[in-house]
């Protein structure tokens, strides 16, 4: 890894203490704000420096010229609040927290680490004032903080900052909609209009057209500003401050990437051939080391104009997170996409919608291959889904592409109004399950099995492998008859599973992987199926056999099939990917239950208790119970062998099952 700097507290508070101007000031402190930003995400191995960096100036301002939050201290019920609705932005408010003196470095270190600070806001962290990262929320949710203060008689203002994207939700003009005439005029919401989503223009996905005309038919206050420019933020603010009785509205005209040249979006999409690769994920080593020595000798430059000498810079220890496994690998994504291609290719009534995840999703070499079959929705899953259903409900086939968590949950009345009408649409919930973990709750997607399983006639798939992969797809696209659902792990799979020679999906029933013991242990994915695997071969090296079994139906189990494969064994567990509520082990035990199968056997469920927690992937499975040495300690109870004992290649530790705090 790259050498990893960081610009201690101690620098911020001797640049907060000078008598420099403002603008000078401030600049300053955004730009070692971005450095510190730039360093912590690379140190976590993820992230979003883009936003982070186009919305840096906006809070540094608020926080260090326009709120008194600092002063009056983050617990006052007289503070102002300000929070960000977009939540990936995230990495730079904790840069900020940290120039304050809110949160520690040893915290700031610790980003999407578990036990330090989530990828998406969290309000466990001290100064987070809301969760966010599920898009659209944020003007209602301040439009409440600013009623409460009224109602309460607290003083203070509320900030919201959202970006100009996640104005396409349709959450955000419900709220504008109604807050004029709410009595909220301690509201200020900020737009971050840097004019970039994922990776391509607002425009070219759904434009926004003129924001200024439109945001000002809600009766707000709309003002527009340079959000780079001190002296156009100070006119401002001047202005919110004077006395009015409605909410307001800025409109900050930002860039995407500020700060460090080559991430900056006029030259960023033009290198990238009109796609911006600086949205997410951490920097390679090359880019890393060159944008850190960018912003390092402009902040150096910048105490020499201010005569504060050089500033302090701490070299910090090469830490690599802990990984799930190094064999080799392969994306269960990837083969989706092309796969669907394939398909497409001699099934002309495949229609594909994004929710502005075309390359997460792997679903832009199909938007490349048939523009005239690809529709882009932005981000406005609700819109999406209704749009599929009115498709099917003209004979086409839709294919609908989202993350896990966004589609399953904020779409699901829409997704059960298409079902009512008895159409088929494909949806592919991709970042299914716990895993990755780093972008913290917003993202992990532990309740959608039990969303979609309540629908009748309901097939819900996930895939372990490539092959599996494209066997899924293709049953869902030629032989299921209903709503479809297709689970994937949106990253690399921690080791190449092999399946049987001449293995098909056959509906309600798995495959064995391995073979041996009085346990046999139901799993699916990539993920869970590694743990699983790994378990068993932690208890062969301590002679003791583990039946590991390929489920990839995961609301669908066939009885016949079922009662054979659990004959021969005394006990029965499932691992979830999920809540234990709705999922897997759920459906299992029912047919167990049903069948009279579970007379003298011992039932297992193992899945996600809790809110699922945020960190590195193989903390967070520990964390959870889930990781190999736990799941082959828990299962080696009452076979005699050392659960203590147990250790596998490449000494993986053993943990203690712990509950989640």
């Amino acid at each position: 890894m790259a050498g990893i700097r960081l610009i201690p507290q101690s620098e911020f508070t001797r640049v907060r203490g000078t008598r420099a101007p403002d603008a000078g000031r401030l600049a300053l402190l955004a730009d070692m704000c971005r450095f510190n930003t730039l360093s912590a995400v690379k140190r976590a191995g993820s992230g979003h420096l883009g936003s982070s960096f186009s919305a840096m100036d906006i809070v540094v301002w608020l926080y260090f010229r326009e709120m008194n939050t600092l002063s009056v201290g983050i617990r006052s019920p007289d503070r102002d609040v300000y929070f960000s609705s977009k939540g990936h932005d995230v990495p730079g408010l904790y840069a900020v927290l940290h120039a304050g003196g809110v949160v520690s470095r040893d915290q700031l270190l610790k980003l999407r680490r578990l036990g330090g600070l989530d990828g998406h806001p969290d309000v466990g962290v001290p100064g987070i004032e809301a969760n966010s990262g599920s898009l659209g929320m944020g003007i209602s949710k301040g439009k409440g903080m600013a009623w409460a203060k009224r109602r309460l008689g607290r003083g203070g203002r509320v900030f919201v900052l959202t970006g100009d994207g996640e104005l396409q939700e349709g959450q955000n003009y419900e709220a504008l909609l109604n807050a004029a005439r709410q009595g909220v005029p301690q509201l200020t919401v900020i737009v971050d209009h840097n004019k970039l989503q994922t990776d391509k223009p607002v425009a070219e996905i759904s434009d926004l057209g003129d924001l200024e005309a439109r945001l000002g038919t809600y009766g707000w206050k709309v003002l527009r500003c340079d959000g780079h420019d001190w002296d156009d933020l100070a006119r401002t603010f001047e202005e919110l401050r004077q006395p009015r009785d409605v909410p307001a509205i800025v409109i900050a005209d930002t860039v995407k990437g500020r700060g460090v040249s080559f991430m900056e979006h006029p030259r960023a999409l033009a290198d990238g051939h009109g796609l911006y690769r600086w949205h997410a994920g951490a920097p390679d080593d090359e880019s890393f080391a060159r944008a850190s020595e960018e912003l390092l000798a402009g902040v150096r430059a910048r105490f020499d104009r201010l005569g504060l000498g050089a500033p302090a810079v701490e070299e910090l220890v090469p830490e690599a997170a802990p990984s799930l496994g190094g064999g080799p690998r392969e994306f269960v994504a990837e083969a989706y996409g092309q796969a669907l291609v394939e398909l497409a290719a001699r099934r002309t009534d495949i229609v594909v919608l994004d929710g502005d995840l075309a390359a997460d999703c792997r679903v832009r070499a199909f938007e490349e291959r048939y523009p005239d079959r690809f529709i882009e929705n932005g981000i406005a899953e609700q819109d999406m889904v209704s749009m599929a259903g009115g498709l099917a409900r003209s004979g086409l086939l839709p294919v609908v592409n989202s993350f896990a968590s966004f589609l399953a949950s904020r779409a699901n009345e829409q997704i059960y109004n298409n079902a009512t009408e008895r159409s088929k649409v494909i949806y592919v919930c991709h970042f299914g399950g716990l895993i990755p973990a780093g972008p913290g709750k917003s993202h992990q997607s532990v309740r959608d099995i039990s969303l979609f399983a309540s629908l009748p006639d309901c097939t819900i798939l996930q895939p372990c492998n490539a092959a599996e992969t494209r066997m899924a797809l293709e049953y869902l696209v030629e032989r299921n008859g209903g709503v479809g659902v297709l689970r994937l792990a949106i990253g690399p799979s921690p080791r190449a599973i092999a399946l049987p020679a001449g293995y098909t999906l056959t509906p309600g029933r798995g495959v064995a992987l391995t073979q041996g013991g009085d346990t046999v242990v139901l799993a699916y994915g990539p993920v869970l199926l590694h743990e699983a695997l790994g378990a068993a071969e932690m208890m062969a090296a301590r002679g003791a056999g583990l039946t590991i079994v390929n489920h990839a139906w995961l609301n669908r189990v066939d009885p016949d099939w079922l009662a054979q494969l659990v004959a021969p064994y005394r006990r029965v567990c499932v691992v979830d990917d999920h809540s234990p509520v709705g999922g897997l082990a759920d459906r299992v035990a029912r047919t167990l239950a049903d069948h009279g199968l579970l007379e003298g056997r011992e039932f297992l469920a193992l899945g996600v208790e809790g809110y699922p927690a945020c960190g590195a992937p193989g903390e967070v499975l520990k964390f959870h119970g889930l990781e190999a040495g736990t799941l082959a300690e828990r299962l080696l109870e009452g076979t005699g062998a050392l659960a203590a004992d147990v250790t596998g290649e490449g000494g993986r530790e053993v943990y203690t099952l712990e509950a989640p705090q």
